[in-house]
């Protein structure tokens, strides 16, 4: 859960560096550090923000280096805990998180290797230093010393010995290279690369590599060579810039009628959808499913939970909704013939990919990704994909990606409705021009932006809040809950509304705002009782309704009407304006709106 950038060029590559770490510090971080050879080995570890670590490499010039931002797992974030980490003229830096490093250190210190830090990761240092004892050189050596580890990682080594190369190893963790006419590259995501490089090399687990001037060599986890494709990324570099936005997440709020377009082009002016949209052969093993799983964490994971009440209402198909993290811990009950369906913006969530490969252990091998990233972990590991098109998505908070999210599983929806003859050919029609409707749709929604703004003002000195939705809109309250705490650090919790009484309207005075989604659908009465409960309890109201609602504003309940009832589609515009709320209640909270406290981006450890 933190960022690697490593450069071998005919130039200074420190800011190279330096910009590469810039461009991953959406992933989360609390330190930055680097290790640069220019005759001779120069580390520097700062506290903080990336912008401290450039103020100190001021003059420095290099023409190998690697650089690190550090999320802490082992030990609290200080500079001596910060990346790169030494051993005997190495330079370490790693993501991820080895899980037998106390018998590595345990066996280490013994041999009297002294540690400095409390990191996982110096253990990486030392053994492959250890190892170099015995091996004919870098490469070799860092092979023999993966062979230990037990994790996930993604490690790159610079050896003083050896100044004109560095190696790369990934297991469990993202890592790609990058061909460059003057040097070639390492980085854990192509972003950190675009501003040198578009011809990417994405490496497979178990894949070692070595990055000269001149080339780039691959091997497998027992030496022998590997061959993997270059591609040439379709992102640029104005792609992950801000604009004239103040924050990244409010740029990919207001991208999300673009991103819906984006995704969902490939239908056209199709009057029913193809299956083929999810690979090849995905129309027997769609047709064949007899029931769906889904696997997700945090925001995927709702929308996994909005899509079990497409999959069931529409094509007949029981549905169940996994936390990845959970799934492959339990005893559960493998079903051959279901659809395994794992949703990830990165596609390198380190739980969702562990879950889908657990899934296909236990026999089920008709396997969907739904995804951002097009060479991802995810994507390669499962045997039919969607990708969501949703563009590069930097906030920590997830908008763009979760909102496309929903586009393709709703278009999974309607597929296997059509595959199990459950919907005719006008209503397969009906569904996929609503589809074509929602980025216009999206669009009125964030013409709302103003009146958000104005209620947001009055969440900044409240410590809680309360979302209640119902039905399809219950995984939505939940998602406006997580961005709330997300990014404003504001306590929110999300309910059922009809559960109010079993609980939480113990909570309820007022102190406690209640937000609520209030679309026109068939259990909007049901709703209006249990917000007449919160009202009787002294609880504020902030209601979400749609037109011709009847939800009337007076004292205590104010009402912000959205542009159109959307029917099944309605969970893409609701979520819309809960993540303007949340977004617009931490501006005036003063936080650190894309690089929220304590959290990252791409969660790829455990």
């Amino acid at each position: 859960m933190c960022g690697i950038v490593a450069a071998v060029a005919d130039r200074n590559i420190v800011p190279i560096l330096i910009e590469g770490l810039r461009k991953l510090e959406y992933r989360g971080y609390d330190s930055a550090g680097l290790a640069v050879h220019n005759g001779a080995m120069h580390r520097l570890r700062a506290v903080g923000r990336v912008a401290e670590l450039a103020t100190r490499a001021e003059g420095l010039s290099a023409g190998t280096g690697i650089a690190h931002t550090r999320w802490a797992t082992h030990g609290v974030p200080s500079e001596r805990n910060a990346h790169p980490h030494v051993s005997g003229g190495l330079a370490v830096v790693h993501n991820g998180i080895i899980e037998n490093y106390a018998e590595i250190k345990a066996r280490l210190a013994g041999q009297g290797y002294a540690f400095a830090s409390e990191t996982d990761t110096e253990v990486i240092a030392h053994l492959i230093e250890h190892k170099l004892k015995s091996q004919a050189d870098l490469l070799a050596a860092v092979r023999a010393a993966c062979a230990e580890l037990i994790g996930a990682y993604a490690i790159a080594v610079l050896s003083e010995k050896e100044p004109l190369r560095i190696v790369v190893a990934r297991h469990g963790a993202p890592l790609l290279l990058g061909l460059g006419e003057d040097g070639h590259y390492a980085a854990s995501d192509a972003a950190a690369l675009l501003q040198v490089t578009r011809t990417l090399i994405y490496l497979e687990d178990g894949d070692i590599a070595e990055i000269a001037r001149g080339g780039v060599r691959i091997v497998r986890a027992d030496g022998s060579p590997a061959e993997r494709p270059a591609h040439e990324s379709t992102l640029s570099a104005d792609a992950v810039e801000l604009g004239h936005y103040r924050h990244y997440m409010q740029k990919e709020i207001f991208e999300q009628p673009q991103a819906l377009a984006n995704t969902l082009e490939m239908i056209g002016a199709a009057q029913s959808a193809a299956p083929q949209l999810f690979g090849a052969g995905a129309e027997e093993m769609l047709r064949d499913a007899r029931s769906v799983l889904i696997l997700a964490c945090g925001t995927s994971y709702h929308a996994g939970l909005t899509a079990r009440y497409w999959i069931e209402q529409l094509a007949g198909l029981s549905c169940s909704v996994e936390i990845a993290s959970e799934y492959r811990y339990r005893a559960s009950v493998p079903n051959p013939e279901a659809l395994v369906v794992a949703i990830s913006q990165s596609g390198e969530t380190a739980d969702t990919l562990a879950a889908l490969k657990h899934a296909r252990v236990l026999g089920q091998s008709r396997t969907l990704a739904i995804c951002n990233v097009p060479e991802s972990a995810i994507v390669r590991e499962a045997a039919l994909k969607f990708l969501t098109r949703a563009g590069p998505e930097i906030g920590v908070a997830s908008t763009k990606a979760f909102t496309t999210q929903l586009a393709a599983l709703f278009l999974l929806a309607v597929t296997l409705a059509r595959l199990n003859d459950r919907i005719d050919a006008r209503e397969e029609s009906a569904h996929l021009t609503a589809m074509r409707h929602l980025p216009l749709a999206v669009g009125r929604v964030l013409e709302l932006e103003k009146d958000i703004a104005a209620w947001a003002k009055q969440f900044a000195g409240r410590h809680h809040a309360l979302f209640l939705g119902r039905g399809l809109h219950y995984p939505i309250a939940l998602e406006g809950a997580l961005k709330l705490k997300e990014i404003s650090y504001i306590h929110a919790e999300a309910y059922p509304a009809g559960e109010l009484k079993h609980g939480p309207l113990a909570l309820v005075d007022q102190d406690m705002p209640v937000i609520a989604v209030a679309p026109n659908d068939a259990l909007l009465e049901k709703l209006k009782s249990n917000l007449q409960e919160v009202r009787a309890r002294g609880g504020e109201l902030f209601v979400f309704a749609d037109a011709g609602s009847e939800i009337p504003e007076s004292e205590g309940v104010h009402i912000l009407r959205m542009p159109e009832h959307y029917g099944l589609l309605s969970p893409v515009l609701h979520v819309v304006p809960l993540q303007l709320l949340a977004y617009h209640a931490a501006l005036v909270k003063g936080t650190d709106v894309d690089k929220p406290r304590n959290l990252a981006k791409s969660v790829t450890v455990e």
